[in-house]
């Protein structure tokens, strides 16, 4: 690539919060290049603002065939944030030589992790495996240590009885954004069955895509192995997992929370880990923040608990822009930016 004349046009088309805009606004006042918002106005308006603009930034909001022309022979790239194939017409972008890239959400690639991880401890046990060894429960179960070798070891040697593989399970996925969209890879990766539901079901060409497939609410609660929220908290999703879906869940299923704590029904959550109508939960988000002392979750043994740490060490977004800049300063200098999914 060569590199562009300054000053680039950059419009961003994704509805943010603003203190996220103001995390973009600072990061590009100092550059060489025309920063401009489209993301409160309408699809009927979008075309127009689109005029001339070297970069379009988006994260889950169309660009469509009529925007990529509307946008003309300036355009050079769409930066996608997170991996949404929906997010651009890449037949189009083919088509009109526009590179498209999908930069990897940071954020929502930790509180992946971090589901998965949660996941895994309740899976394999690994909290009350660690706290056994480390307290020497075997004794109680008569077991005595003995020199190991190749052949000769002491394989689960405090007996859990239920410590189980995520192969050949299903993840059921409450939500398909930038974090469910991120789960649905890492399950994938440990050959997990992935179905989702959300209020608007994807073309079913997205879902090939991805490797995902579409259920009813209901459908998916039965099916799983894994119920995983990753749904927004508004007046639809208040209490969501209440005493109903818990008890269409297998009695097997485990409900991982990296969302928010008021899509479950609390009460309704300790019944059922308390009288064995699912196995377990992982929760890194309650209600009530940080968990109140009392709290009913605290004296069960198959939940595992975090504080609110799905998202790392925070500053997540900082880095998304971070990264963001840092493409579209390759693009200036006529480098190749990275993540692209179109040559």
């Amino acid at each position: 690539m060569s590199p562009l004349t300054r000053p680039l046009r950059i419009t961003h088309i994704e509805p943010l919060h603003d203190w996220i805009r103001g995390i973009y606004d600072s990061a590009f006042e100092d550059s060489d290049v025309e920063f401009a918002w489209a993301s409160d106005l309408p699809e009927s308006e979008l075309a127009s603002a689109l005029t001339g603009s070297n970069v379009i930034i988006t994260g889950k909001r169309r660009v469509t065939e009529q925007l990529l022309k509307a946008a003309g022979a300036e355009l050079q790239l769409v930066q996608v944030v997170g991996r949404a194939p929906w997010a651009v017409d890449l037949a189009c972008a083919r088509a009109v030589s526009v590179s498209v890239s999908h930069m990897p959400h940071r954020g929502a690639i930790a509180v992946a992790e971090h589901t998965m991880a949660l996941l895994l401890g309740i899976a394999r046990k690994l909290v009350p495996g660690h706290a056994g060894t480390v307290s020497a429960d075997y004794q109680e179960l008569g077991v005595e240590p003995i020199r190991t070798s190749e052949g000769k070891i002491a394989f689960n040697w405090l007996k859990f009885p239920d410590v189980r593989q995520l192969h050949g399970q299903t993840m059921g996925l409450i939500g398909l954004g930038d974090i469910g969209l991120e789960v649905a890879r890492r399950a994938q990766a440990f050959d997990m069955d992935v179905v989702y539901w959300k209020r608007s079901a994807l073309p079913p060409e997205y879902d090939g895509m991805i490797g995902v497939r579409y259920v009813p609410f209901p459908d998916l609660l039965e099916l799983s192995d894994v119920v995983s929220l990753h749904a927004p908290h508004t007046p639809q999703t208040e209490k969501l997992m209440d005493a109903d879906a818990f008890s269409r869940m297998k009695k097997t299923a485990v409900l991982v929370n990296t969302a928010r704590g008021g899509l479950v029904d609390e009460d309704a959550m300790v019944e059922a880990l308390l009288s064995g109508g699912i196995a377990g939960a992982g929760l890194d988000v309650f209600l009530d923040e940080p968990l109140p002392v009392d709290h009913g979750l605290l004296s069960l043994d198959n939940v595992l608990l975090s504080p609110h740490t799905g998202g790392g060490t925070g500053g997540g977004q900082k880095g998304i822009v971070a990264d963001v800049k840092a493409n579209i300063d390759r693009l200036l200098k006529g480098e190749t930016p990275h993540h692209l999914v179109t040559p």
